[in-house]
Order: C-alpha cells, then sequence, then structure tokens
C-alpha cells in the first residue's frame, strides 16, 4: 500500500492512471460519495462504505490499482482496516493508493504502508500555467500589465495548478487587471495556503529600522542579505541558512525574527512548538514533516522558531522516543533544507537545548541578546515615545536611560504604557518625572531573577556572538 498526502486531487490521479497504464493494469476509484468505479463509467453498486469497496477488490481476485481519495474511512472502520492488511498481505491482490490519512501513515498500517509525496509543479511546469492563464485572462475582460512573468511564476510555486491559477485571478478581479504588483500579493496567498498544522503565518510589520542597538547582528544580517542575490552564488557564497538567538528574555529576540523577513521582503511563518507534539502514535512527526513541507513550499521565507527549547522539553523524557524522533527530523532538515529559507530560532534557557542543535552547520551563527546598554535603551525609550506620538527630544532621554538601568527593552515599553495611564488617570501630560516615577516603582527581570541572568551571561561567555557592541559581561547581572 502506498500513502499520498498531497493537495493536489488532479495530480495524483493522472499519477495514478499514468501507473495502472505502464503495469497494464486496470484503475479503479474510490470516494465517500460515490463508491468504486472505474473513471469514466458508472459506480459499482454497493461499494459506497469503506468495507463493501475493499471487499469487492478482494474477490476481484486480480491485480489492479485501487485509488482511494477519503481513505481515513478505511481506518477508522475496524472491518475495512481488517481488509486492508489483508489485502496488502496478498502479492496477487490490488495496489492501494490511499490519499486524506492523518498522519499520512497511521499506527496501524505502519510496516506494511510507504509514504509518498506527489511532487508540487516544477519551474517549467508552473510557468506553462502561468501562460496559459495570461492568455486567458483577455478573454474575461481582465487587463494584462506584466512586464515579467517570471515573478508571477515564482509568486506561485509550491502550489497545485488549481491553486496558482485560482490566486492570480484573485488578485487579478480586485482591480480588473493583473500587473507586475499583484506578484507580491500573490506570494502573500500562497504562504497563506500552505501554512499548516502548527505553522503559522505572520504579518512582518517591522523592519530592521525598528530595532534599537544590537549593532553587531545588525551588521551581521546586513552582510548575510546579499548572499541571497544571484550573483552571491556566482562568487561562490552558499545561500545563508539561519541564526539561533539566545539571550535575557524581553531584550529583542522576537522583534529581530519579524523585523528579519520585514527588512528582506520575505514571508515569516512561525513554527507554534506548543501546537508541535500530538497524542497519536507518529502525529508529532507527521506534523514537524508537514510544517516544514510547508515552509519549503513557501521560500523564499524566513521560518521562526519561538523558544526553540520547548520543542524539545527533556531527551530523557519517557514518552516512547518522540522527542529524540522529531529532533532527529528537525536536524536532518536544518542540514538539508533547501535554500531560500532563513531559520530564526529563538531561545530563553539555552541549558534545554540539546547539543546537537547548537553545533555549527545547523545554524549561520550563535548570537547572545543582553540586556541594553544606555545608549540602547535611549534608542528604544525614543522609539516608544514616537510611537505613542510624544515628541523624544520633549523628554530627558539621558536621565530616563539612567533610571531604566537593568530594563529590557520589553519592560521599558510596559512601563512607558503604564505612565501614560497614570498621567491620563490625573488629567497630566506625559513628562520625565511621570516616567522616572514610573520606572522606580518597576522591578526589572534582572533583579527578581538575577540569578538565572547571571547563569545566561555566564553561559553565553565565550560560546555566543554578542548581539550589541561588547561582549557579554559575566558575573552578577546588571541591577537597577
Amino acid at each position: 500500500m502506498i500513502s499520498s498526502a498531497t493537495r493536489d486531487e488532479t495530480s495524483l490521479r493522472a499519477t495514478a492512471a499514468e501507473a495502472a497504464q505502464l503495469c497494464r493494469l486496470p484503475l479503479w476509484e474510490w470516494t465517500a460519495a460515490e463508491g468504486l468505479r472505474v473513471p469514466g463509467s458508472p459506480a459499482q453498486t454497493n461499494t459506497r462504505t469503506p468495507d463493501q469497496a475493499l471487499a469487492f477488490l478482494r474477490d476481484l481476485g486480480r491485480p489492479a490499482v485501487a485509488l482511494f481519495l477519503d481513505a481515513q474511512g478505511l481506518v477508522d472502520d475496524p472491518v475495512a482496516l481488517r481488509l486492508l492488511k489483508d489485502l496488502a498481505a496478498d502479492p496477487a491482490g490490488p495496489t492501494l493508493l490511499l490519499a486524506g490519512l492523518t498522519p499520512a501513515v497511521p499506527a496501524p498500517l505502519a510496516g506494511v504502508t510507504v509514504e509518498w509525496t506527489v511532487p508540487p509543479p516544477d519551474r517549467d511546469e508552473m510557468a506553462l500555467v502561468v501562460r496559459r492563464l495570461l492568455a486567458q485572462l483577455p478573454r474575461l475582460g481582465l487587463q494584462l500589465d506584466v512586464s515579467d512573468p517570471r515573478r508571477l511564476v515564482d509568486a506561485v510555486l509550491g502550489l497545485t495548478p488549481r491553486e496558482a491559477e485560482r490566486v492570480l485571478l484573485q488578485q487579478a478581479v480586485v482591480d480588473g487587471r493583473l500587473d507586475d504588483e499583484d506578484a507580491a500579493r500573490a506570494m502573500t496567498a500562497r504562504a497563506e495556503l500552505l501554512s499548516a498544522g502548527p505553522l503559522d503565518l505572520l504579518d512582518p510589520d517591522v523592519s530592521l529600522a525598528d530595532v534599537a542597538g544590537l549593532a553587531a547582528l545588525q551588521a551581521w544580517l546586513g552582510q548575510r542579505a546579499r548572499g541571497f542575490e544571484p550573483e552571491a552564488r556566482a562568487f561562490g557564497l552558499d545561500a545563508p541558512r539561519g541564526v539561533l538567538l539566545t539571550g535575557v528574555p524581553g531584550c529583542g529576540k522576537s522583534l529581530v525574527a519579524r523585523a528579519i523577513a520585514g527588512s528582506w521582503g520575505m514571508a515569516l511563518a512561525c513554527l507554534d512548538v506548543g501546537r508541535l507534539h500530538g497524542s497519536l502514535v507518529g502525529e508529532s512527526e507527521s506534523r514537524m514533516k508537514e510544517a516544514l513541507t510547508a515552509a519549503e513550499a513557501m521560500a523564499p521565507v524566513v521560518l521562526w522558531v519561538d523558544e526553540i527549547e520547548k520543542a524539545f522539553p527533556d531527551a530523557s523524557a519517557n514518552d516512547g522516543g518522540v522527542s529524540q524522533r522529531v529532533l532527529g527530523l528537525l536536524l536532518r532538515w536544518l542540514q538539508e533544507r533547501p535554500d531560500g529559507i532563513f531559520v530564526v530560532a529563538t531561545c530563553n534557557d539555552v541549558s534545554a537545548l540539546p547539543p546537537e542543535l547548537t553545533r555549527r552547520g545547523r545554524f549561520d551563527e550563535l548570537f547572545f541578546v543582553d540586556l541594553p546598554d544606555a545608549v540602547e535603551r535611549e534608542g528604544i525609550l525614543a522609539h516608544h515615545l514616537a510611537a505613542r506620538r510624544r515628541d523624544p527630544a520633549s523628554f530627558d532621554l539621558t536621565a530616563l536611560a539612567g533610571a531604566t538601568d537593568g530594563f529590557s527593552g520589553a519592560e521599558i515599553e510596559s512601563a512607558i504604557t503604564a505612565a501614560l495611564y497614570s498621567a491620563y488617570s490625573r488629567g497630566g501630560e506625559l513628562d520625565t518625572a511621570v516616567l522616572v516615577d514610573e520606572f522606580s516603582r518597576t522591578v526589572p527581570l534582572s533583579v527578581t531573577r538575577a540569578e538565572d541572568v547571571a547563569t545566561l551571561r555566564n553561559w553565553a561567555a565565550g560560546r555566543a556572538r554578542p548581539a550589541g557592541g561588547s561582549p557579554p559581561p559575566t558575573g552578577p547581572p546588571v541591577a537597577r
């Protein structure tokens, strides 16, 4: 038996028909709505239920290719499941192609089923789809103003032919025309279609210009951004692969992940590790495969794995080896993933990371994001004040930076919000004095979790590259 995870039933049907023809075997198709039939012929009577269809194939007593398009019902029905296993053990029986299973190979069929994925159209095949659609648009009363069809082809790569046509038509119908600007919107629509399982598509609504400080990290990202240019391949450079960010919570690691996508003009997909693990056997591995396959189809994309340490809570956990298998899948993919996927993994507790993840080759670099220094705090203060329609020049930023010694960026933002509430409730205006008063009543993480921050900094010394302009200090953390 063969299990196929695909959204493209048209291609799956064509592939099954081609395989049956090459083997000179009859082809049967089964759907829950019609039952079992030879394509182009009426359905056989009494074959609508899974057990009836499988019993019919068993009674044929000769080889055939049978495509089941709604195969989950076969696994959920104990009688049908028994017939499936019996047919799989019969060398003279039909070859069964199952589509629509979750997970792709359920535990009851492990060992007798091979997983197979229908590859999406390659660039040449998708170019034919796009050219065919472009030729149809004038006949549909839509205008065409596309200078380079290759941009549209790139925007819909990874989709099925029908999905690609639908996405491009949707862009054309909005304003009655399809032009070069629709390529970016089509790319966003493609990412939304491909986000699956624990993978979410996010709006990269910030850029690296919104990130205060982190000079070393910003300079490094500036170099890596050019690595996606075609000329970089000719120069002998490999495409950038990714970065692992660890450090003090609230200091901008998540902001950097979003800002990279926004600055580089790439889609942003977030792997939610909280939805990665499932209760069924094989479900966690299936979800990881599904998410990584979707990320590949979205390329070019920034794949953000937030708090990656939570994906592998304990390598020695009594979970039947699930964590180890999921880790193995991720490690292999990180090593072999195709170009066009930049992975940004963020981590608060680096001691919980499996050592295999931190070695060279998985990521291009490991950065430590520390608490902001005085200059960086002035930039953070100015940014958040301006975002709240306040002129930073009317505040004593030097005094405010001194009052926020030991604060993270998130704590500064939260305290500014609290000060605004305080000023509004008193009917006054926000000024330096109100902010200093609020900062004096805020106890930052560098005080409440002083030992944890010190541990992070001591680990980073000599192991991680500082994201700011100077190496992370060792010893006691900065306190207010």
